[in-house]
């Protein structure tokens, strides 16, 4: 990744995922502050370079360790190391603390930075109050701790910035859909190129064959087919002639058109998708996950354990005595296994996604697969292939053959980019047919492509043009298959029908073991399209999906997306731009791999082969990963809620008080436990139904 960028509003350059370089890769530090991955990298290793003298010259809760070097004035030495680690190591901590409670959120960021705070603070009045002023009993300096955590939660994010993909920018990939030049028409009709932006409402522009088309614009002349899949989600290519209007990022067929600008910037129709998806994003990144729920749950209880014991022990005691045991509990409390609990689950969990095809880019989407209540799925590409395939080829005449009616259909095609016009190419090349191109072909919009093969004008129409012309055919035959989903095209020659050919987006082999597993778990899936009613119905009905909603605008597909999520949570799958707002939008976003650079952008989960059995896949995982963390954060929280009320004093009464030396080792055997059961989630977790 040349530029990664983990926020919508930092813009990223496209992304070539086999290639990662993960050191200009940035990661939300909390409530939208940024740490850049280079930045991180640094600072971790300059601070555990720093770290390795503080341990060695300073003790661990006060207990000396056998390797410890200790010789005239190396408290000063640990004082100016541990000044530089805090200011420079701890800095990501305080810049997002900052942010959290700005958001009146502590989290993780703001524990962390109450932990070594207290500690930086307490540990330089130990040195003074020894060194300078000698008092006795010695004053305990918690550097040790510092530096420790400092480097411990540096790592936590540094694992979880490497193991989760890049979220990159939907943004930027929306803007390349669009060309950088236009071909503007002057008054004297003369064609100049422009940059797109000094492109103006109003003026023409002319859009030649198979370019993309520069913005938002009304046909004035010309005819032909445009492909608006990448867009609108729709399959078939739009025929378009005259008065007709044209979305800026679709792709001109084999006609030149000119056309008059009715949209551009921020008023274009890409720009009002990019403007779903960037509202979408931040309102998804308000989301709060749940280790940073626990950090702020821990935040308010050490803060109010530690106030409470300092005024406690300050009433039946004195100052020497309340502010140790306040300042033991606030170091306490710091979060070293919590850091690590989620991080390194995380790491190993993408691990797992890998090796099954998934690649986690949001980690937070994991959390909330438990809660999910409905999925809306895109048709085309997420359901079905996206590719058109012959399933019927009919001679209704007996001077033509099956084989020759494919033949004479392939030759008036071969000049055209349509789907339909593909699926027909395809089943001629598997028959190894030899095809020579039709002569003087040309279109009737809505109607057909005509052209020459030999001596005879052959073409190939739609049912529209037989009833316009009122030309016999099978009613009966063509109902039957339409209502299978195929799309139906007659070969002609005068006013004899000579043969037809019905084609059909085939749909995926584990569409309907996908759909099913939806169900047993609980979770009602929802179809959402661009295509028309009936296509989207026979769909539905084969993968055995009740509730269907076709005919939708991106806007639309986002609308609806907020509309069950009013219901519960939402996953949703899709792969085209007009499915980016809604990847978005979802609490669960998911991308079929070979999708749009757009939707993959936009989504949470990118499912590499775009196989919908990865789906379920993905659910297993993220529960198994869910149980793993939950595990991991009951391990680095549990430790927390039983050492904070000992080492504010809750059992003094009964002569018991928490040994700083007992709460350092169950502090490490903690952080030890939540990395190796980090690492006991298996693949087994991730077997399909």
């Amino acid at each position: 990744m040349d530029h990664a960028k983990m926020a919508m509003d930092q813009p990223a350059e496209h992304q070539d995922m086999s290639n990662m370089d993960m050191t200009h890769m940035d990661m939300d530090m909390g409530d939208g502050h940024m740490m850049h991955m280079g930045n991180l990298k640094r600072k971790f290793w300059v601070s555990l370079i720093l770290m390795i003298p503080v341990i060695l010259m300073s003790p661990m809760m006060g207990m000396t360790l056998p390797f410890q070097l200790i010789f005239p004035g190396s408290d000063w030495v640990v004082a100016i190391l541990g000044s530089v680690l805090f200011f420079y190591g701890g800095a990501p901590f305080f810049s997002g603390a900052k942010a959290e409670l700005q958001m009146k959120r502590p989290a993780m960021m703001t524990l962390i930075a109450m932990g070594i705070g207290v500690a930086y603070v307490y540990s330089i009045y130990a040195v003074i109050a020894n060194d300078l002023f000698h008092v006795t009993p010695v004053v305990n300096n918690f550097f040790w701790e510092l530096s420790t955590l400092i480097v411990i939660m540096l790592l936590g994010h540094w694992i979880e910035m490497n193991t989760v993909m890049n979220a990159g920018s939907a943004v930027d990939a929306l803007g390349k859909l669009l060309p950088q030049t236009a071909h503007v028409v002057d008054d004297q009709g003369n064609v100049t190129d422009v940059n797109l932006s000094d492109l103006q409402v109003g003026q023409t522009v002319v859009i030649r064959a198979g370019e993309q088309i520069p913005a938002d614009a009304t046909i004035v002349t010309g005819t032909s087919a445009v492909n608006e899949s990448l867009v609108t989600g729709e399959s078939k290519a739009v025929k378009k002639a005259s008065g007709d209007s044209l979305i800026g990022g679709a792709v001109n067929g084999t006609g030149t058109l000119t056309a008059t600008v009715t949209g551009t910037g921020d008023s274009g129709y890409l720009a009002q998708v990019m403007k779903l998806i960037s509202d979408a994003k931040n309102a998804k990144s308000k989301s709060e996950n749940l280790a940073d729920k626990v950090a702020g749950w821990l935040f308010y209880a050490a803060l109010f354990a530690g106030i409470l014991a300092f005024i406690v022990w300050l009433t039946v005691a004195d100052l020497t005595v309340a502010l140790p045991v306040a300042v033991a509990v606030f170091v306490i409390a710091c979060p070293h296994a919590l850091g690590l609990a989620v991080p390194l689950v995380v790491s190993r969990s993408t691990a797992l996604a890998a090796q099954n095809g998934l690649l986690i880019r949001n980690r937070n989407a994991m959390e909330q697969v438990n809660k999910l209540k409905f999925a809306l799925m895109d048709k085309t590409g997420t359901l079905t292939m996206g590719e058109f395939k012959v399933n019927h080829l009919v001679s209704l005449t007996p001077d033509l053959d099956e084989t020759v009616v494919l033949q004479h259909l392939a030759a008036l095609e071969s000049g055209s980019s349509h789907p339909l016009a593909t699926g027909i190419l395809t089943a001629a090349q598997a028959r190894n047919l030899t095809i020579t191109p039709a002569t003087d072909t040309h279109q009737e919009t809505g109607l057909g492509q005509f052209g020459t093969i030999g001596d005879t004008t052959y073409g190939v129409v739609s049912v529209n043009y037989l009833d316009q012309h009122h030309l016999d055919y099978d009613h009966d035959q063509f109902t039957k298959f339409a209502a299978e989903g195929n799309s139906i095209s007659y070969l002609v020659a005068g006013e004899q029908v000579l043969g037809l050919v019905a084609q059909g987006d085939q749909i995926k082999p584990a569409a309907k073991t996908l759909v099913a597993s939806l169900k047993r778990q609980g979770i009602t899936p929802v179809m959402l399209t661009g295509d028309n009613q009936e296509t989207a119905n026979k769909v539905a009905a084969s993968v055995g999906i009740t509730e269907v909603k076709a005919r939708l605008l991106p806007e639309d597909k986002e609308r609806l997306v907020k509309a069950y999520q009013q219901k519960g949570k939402v996953l949703f799958i899709g792969d085209g731009v007009n499915d980016a707002p809604s990847l978005a939008r979802a609490d669960v976003g998911m991308a079929i791999g070979s999708g749009t650079d757009v939707a993959i952008e936009s989504a949470d989960i990118i499912l590499v082969s775009s196989d919908p059995a990865d789906v379920i896949q993905f659910l297993d995982l993220a529960r198994a990963t869910q149980r793993k963390m939950t595990e991991n954060l009951w391990w680095g929280a549990g430790y927390n809620l039983i050492a904070i009320p000992l080492a504010a004093g809750v059992l003094a009464p009964i002569g018991f008080m928490l040994d700083p030396m007992v709460g350092a080792v169950i502090m490490s055997l903690s952080t030890i436990i939540v990395a190796i059961n980090a690492m006991t989630l298996k693949v087994k977790d991730v077997a399909v139904d």
